[in-house]
């Protein structure tokens, strides 16, 4: 089993979850003895930073924030560990230089972030700090800029510069820390760019839009909200602490219900697989040092991380040094891609150090001497609204319960009805979305006659969940259409209805398009795109069962359909469609109805029952 999971890029968690119980001390001497071992090994394998290499063990260091990510990682495990010199070599002279790499080849946002961290992690005080010490007037003017956020917000328009909302809150973490070390002397500009940062949250938001006013709501929103509350706190804004209390309460009561038994978590949108894992250690190191916003008791969240961490252990290949994001069957968004892979593994050594020591430090101080293996998280079954501002409804469907655990985001994607926004039961076993493919997933595709394609996706005119928060029904008159400015939507003619329930341990999702005037339709198409390797078929007078096994168990899937349509089985292969987030998805069930015509008030009726076995 752990060979096939191999070969198709399945992290397996091993060790210490295998028990039902785990000891704090165990497990922060795995922890901190990995983490230490292996920056080591990354940075012994560096013999050079003049010039530096282009590739770190097998992996491309030339892609955006590889530097400046490993030189956070190379800090932290310094600061953490407590020593300067690893693999033989002083730490604190190469994070100048590795801060002067970014800095002449114009690192910017999350470069100028991960550097930043970097500096602190030797002190606040520059007269003391080693690796301020150990620069030139020359080179300490070049690293001043890495400080300055204006590389990538602009102070007039008060604006991150052709960035999504998110990196406002980069901009005043660069800021707060800048300032904090005497760097930027204008608390003015830092109080600007931290208001910039939280305006969403206190003008009211529960939930940032990290596109506004396009209305996408993912991941990112719970990361903002933490990066506001680190830059509000160093600029001793505690009215900006008060107003973003509210949302982090309720967004970590939403990533609670959303949270997999496994740590995985939000599951939709473009930051998934090994980021949603590790979101899981930040998510817990945070909560953990902030009681208030704990979602669970510390001890379930510890077994949380544990769960996490067990995955994020077993996806880490000791003989690449590299985390398998490119295995066979593993999709990425292109942001991550072979240029940045040496990037992601710094990124994620970071993170992992920092959230280690920090949950460590706390369950001690707590007397939590040991805690369970695995959570014993509540079912879940609830809509939470996200939006319902210009005529647009925007939320996600919760439910966890027995066999069944998905949510359903009703969003906006980063291109009109990309696969991993769609209005699908992300997170249900056997199914999974291709990564950043505009694909029929879960969602039909309807081609007009005038060769226009929509999607009744990208949120919705109406949203009504179910009083027991076991279903949800939506509409819409307007639709996203493939091919033009995500979050723009245009009313063609037809109306769809969309109700999804679960009943009797089956997710089922009927849908009624009707026309509102004479409307010819070209194709119809939808995809059941399935984690599973093999299928067999049932068939009635009315409907088409098909029994999917794979790596997540058995499905049956049942199509009913008013009217004729085809469908086939697909086998995507090791193509774009066949790649998920956590590997790949090698079957498809496409349904496809050709040419037809709706006259006004005609409907098209059909039913999807998808059982877990």
């Amino acid at each position: 089993m752990a060979v096939l999971a191999a070969l198709l890029g399945i992290a397996t968690p091993t060790g210490l979850a295998q028990s039902n119980e785990v000891s704090t001390k165990t497990f922060a001497s795995e922890g901190r003895d990995f983490l230490a071992k292996e920056v080591a090994a990354h940075f012994g394998n560096i013999k050079t930073l003049q010039p530096p290499p282009d590739r770190v063990f097998s992996a491309l260091t030339v892609g955006d924030f590889s530097w400046g990510s490993f030189a956070r990682a190379l800090a932290a495990q310094a600061d953490v560990g407590g020593t300067r010199n690893l693999a033989g070599k002083d730490t604190a002279r190469a994070i100048a230089e590795i801060g002067l790499i970014e800095s002449r080849q114009g690192g910017k946002a999350f470069s100028q972030l991960y550097s930043t961290l970097a500096l602190r992690h030797y002190g606040t005080d520059l007269s003391r700090n080693a690796v301020w010490q150990s620069m030139s007037d020359a080179e300490r003017k070049e690293w001043q800029s890495l400080l300055d956020p204006s590389r990538f917000y602009d102070p007039k328009t008060r604006r991150v510069i052709n960035l999504p909302e998110n990196y406002l809150g980069v901009a005043a973490r660069v800021a707060a820390m800048s300032y904090q070390m005497g760097v930027l002397k204008d608390k003015a500009f830092l109080d600007s760019v931290v208001e910039s940062a939280a305006k969403q949250f206190t003008d009211g938001a529960i939930y940032a839009d990290d596109n506004p006013p396009t209305g996408r709501y993912d991941r990112y929103s719970h990361e903002y909200a933490r990066f506001c509350w680190d830059a509000a706190e160093i600029a001793g804004r505690t009215d900006i602490l008060d107003k973003l209390k509210p949302s982090l309460r309720t967004q970590y009561k939403l990533w609670w219900d959303i949270v997999s038994p496994e740590g995985y978590g939000y599951n939709w949108g473009r930051s998934q697989g090994l980021v949603s894992y590790l979101d899981t250690l930040e998510f817990v190191a945070f909560a953990a040092k902030h009681p208030e916003f704990r979602p669970a008791p510390i001890a379930e969240l510890a077994a949380l991380y544990n769960q996490a961490w067990r995955w994020i252990r077993a996806d880490y290949d000791d003989n690449t040094h590299m985390f398998r994001v490119f295995a066979y069957g593993r999709g990425n968004y292109s942001y991550i891609n072979p240029n940045r892979e040496w990037q992601q593994t710094g990124t994620s050594f970071g993170k992992m150090i920092m959230a280690h020591a920090e949950l460590v430090a706390v369950l001690e101080k707590e007397n939590i001497t040991s805690f369970p293996a695995k959570p014993t998280l509540p079912n879940a079954a609830r809509f939470e609204f996200y939006t319902k501002a210009n005529g647009k409804q925007e939320g996600v469907w919760v439910f966890r319960g027995g066999k069944l655990r998905f949510t359903l985001p009703i969003t906006v994607g980063t291109k009109p009805a990309i696969a991993d926004y769609l209005p699908a039961p992300h997170g249900l076993a056997g199914f999974s979305a291709p990564v950043e493919e505009v694909y029929p997933s879960m969602v039909p595709f309807i081609t007009l006659a005038d060769g226009k394609t929509y999607a009744a996706a990208d949120g919705a005119d109406l949203i009504v969940p179910a009083p027991n928060g076991r279903g949800v029904s939506f509409s819409t008159q307007n639709w996203a259409q493939i091919g033009s400015k995500s979050g723009d939507r245009f009313a063609n003619g037809l109306k769809s209805e969309v109700d999804y329930v679960v009943k009797n341990g089956r997710v089922i999702r009927r849908e009624t398009v009707t026309a509102l005037k004479d409307v010819e339709i070209k194709k119809w198409q939808f995809a059941f795109p399935s984690t599973a390797t093999s299928v067999t078929e049932n068939r009635t007078a009315t409907t088409r069962t098909f029994h999917l096994s794979g790596r997540d168990g058995s499905v049956a899937v049942t199509f009913e359909i008013n009217g004729s349509a085809e469908i086939r089985i697909f086998a995507a292969g090791d193509g774009k469609l066949g790649k998920g987030v956590l590997g790949a998805i090698p079957i498809h069930l496409v349904a496809e109805k050709g040419s037809f015509r709706l006259a006004a008030g005609e409907k098209l009726s059909w039913e999807l029952t998808i059982e877990p076995k």
